[in-house]
């Protein structure tokens, strides 16, 4: 198995916002929302300021040695976690929720994508380590949106009558019987058995959400060293403690992104908008926003309630009982980790750009933002599809009925552009407007009003032969449409459809290695991964 690369312009794909986009081109609208360039200027400024300011590494390295005792032991994971002790070394970090099975291919994506960055910064700064890091979203309580995947356009669902943080949730019958149901489509594949029984050891009957997806997720990348974070911690989140203080007193984050959103061009999207406090209440079961009524701090949906003192010393007592939402996740990630990069989607890119003055006024460093790498994946079928229809897989970016048409007009035996007429039409018209304006200069508007109607009836009988002649050609039709929908499965790109699983069964680990071999650090393009033999 063999596979080779095309890299294009993200804008080329006509998949990405457009913040994301000019983002990536350093346009001058956006350079305010964000304190350094990805480049590695930028990331050398960003160490300095981190390794002037961070101080948590002891109790970093305390948490991440005890959740990993459980787990088969990794050396490059061991070697990366001992790292960062050093002064010297930083982290690169993705973020994602604890989706079943990894969820969306472009999971595993962002997380290539921090190794890969780690090895290419290594060369460029040799003085320091550099160590990838997958901070896990476990608290996220949207079962719908984490607890189901695509494989080969069949939705698998879990059902679950659990409440809560999602990643605290704790793996049941339906969940085995939602694996014995992939077990029958994936097993006849060449790796299916091998990636089911992975998925068994690691979701296995008890474990919560959290557990078994640091478990697979290990699995996957231990070997490239990816150390995993989970912030669902009472001891990672006490160091939080004053940002979290100042949150529930002074509201303090709301203000300061509405500051943001209002100067932000009107053309972008706003992502988040914040709410006076941006904290919920966790426990087993519950995860629901803290509220300020009067005097009184309300759980919505429940009957606890708090005065100020008393939720403060709650806060103290039982910090992992609160729990950041997307305005705030952000700065305990970066308040936890002597992070200089974090890599994420074009929405994350776009929330990201909101908080700048956030990060400044709890006086955390903020990090370089990285968009995440972005892959179609090409099987041979069907890339010899393509082949045999003398097209590339870049073209299937391009609109499906420009795709056609362009094929049409190359395959056909018939004349169907008008071009050569067209141009003497023009000729003949030009000879009539002067014999015309020798008579009268006034009737010049009229003769060019004539040739434009005779060149617009020409170019609408190019249009019906065109039309005409597709119809010889519906078998290839059917074929374009065929490989669009495997590019853009429900009108959308692959990554954010389909899962990992299939293409595990189908090429083992190797599909892994070869992700990571075409992921790239600070190149900035989208990957097409074409399978050659």
């Amino acid at each position: 198995m063999a596979f080779s690369t095309t890299y294009i312009p993200y804008r080329q794909t006509k998949s990405f916002s457009s913040i994301a986009l000019d983002y990536l081109s350093a346009a001058s609208s956006i350079k305010p929302f964000y304190q350094q360039p990805p480049t590695i200027e930028g990331i050398r400024q960003t160490i300095k300021n981190k390794a002037a300011q961070f101080t948590g590494r002891p109790l970093l390295v305390k948490e991440l040695k005890s959740r990993y005792q459980s787990l088969p032991s990794h050396t490059a994971v061991n070697d990366n976690i001992e790292l960062l002790l050093k002064e010297n070394c930083f982290t690169v970090c993705t973020a994602h929720q604890p989706n079943i099975f990894t969820g969306h291919l472009y999971f595993v994506y962002k997380i290539l994508h921090t190794i890969k960055l780690c090895r290419e910064l290594k060369i460029n700064f040799p003085e320091n380590h550099f160590v990838p890091v997958y901070f896990m979203g476990s608290e996220d309580a949207d079962l719908q949106e984490l607890g189901e995947i695509m494989i080969a356009g069949k939705k698998y669902s879990w059902h679950t009558d659990q409440k809560g943080a999602v990643g605290r949730m704790i793996i049941d019958k339906p969940f085995i019987q939602l694996i014995d149901e992939l077990e029958s489509q994936l097993s006849v594949e060449p790796f299916g058995k091998e990636i089911i029984q992975t998925v068994r050891d690691c979701y296995s009957l008890g474990k919560s959400i959290e557990e078994a997806t640091f478990r697979f997720v290990h699995h996957l990348f231990g070997e490239f060293g990816l150390v995993i974070l989970l912030p669902d911690s009472s001891i990672l989140k006490n160091a939080f403690i004053p940002v979290m203080e100042r949150e529930l007193v002074h509201s303090f984050s709301e203000p300061l992104v509405q500051k943001t959103i209002r100067v932000m061009p009107g053309e972008y999207k706003i992502q988040v908008t914040g709410r006076p406090i941006n904290l919920f209440y966790l426990k087993d079961g519950l995860r629901e926003r803290i509220e300020k009524k009067g005097d009184h701090y309300i759980i919505a949906n429940t009957a606890l309630q708090f005065t100020e003192s008393q939720i403060l010393i709650e806060l103290k007592e039982n910090p992992g009982r609160f729990s950041p939402n997307v305005i705030l996740r952000p700065l305990l990630q970066e308040a936890l980790l002597p992070n200089i990069v974090f890599i994420g989607g074009g929405a994350e890119i776009a929330y990201w750009l909101e908080l700048k003055n956030v990060f400044e006024a709890a006086r955390i460093p903020y990090p370089v933002l990285l968009l995440r790498n972005s892959f179609a994946i090409v099987p041979k079928k069907i890339a010899d599809k393509i082949l045999d229809l003398d097209l590339m897989p870049a073209d299937f970016f391009e609109p499906e009925l420009k795709i056609i048409n362009g094929l049409v007009q190359r395959r056909s035996l018939k004349q169907l552009s008008l071009s050569n007429e067209k141009l003497a039409l023009i000729k003949i018209y030009d000879s009539i407007r002067k014999t015309a304006a020798e008579i009268d200069m006034s009737l010049d508007r009229h003769v060019w009003a004539l040739q434009s109607t005779a060149l617009n009836r020409i170019a609408l009988l190019e249009k019906k032969m065109l039309k005409a002649e597709k119809k010889k050609f519906e078998s290839e039709q059917r074929q374009v449409s065929k490989i669009k929908d495997s590019f853009f499965p429900g009108g959308v790109l692959q990554e954010r459809v389909e899962n990992i699983l299939p293409y595990y069964s189908r090429y083992g680990k190797s599909i892994i290695d070869e992700l990571l071999l075409a992921s790239t650090g600070l190149q900035q393009q989208f990957c097409i991964l074409t399978q050659t033999h």
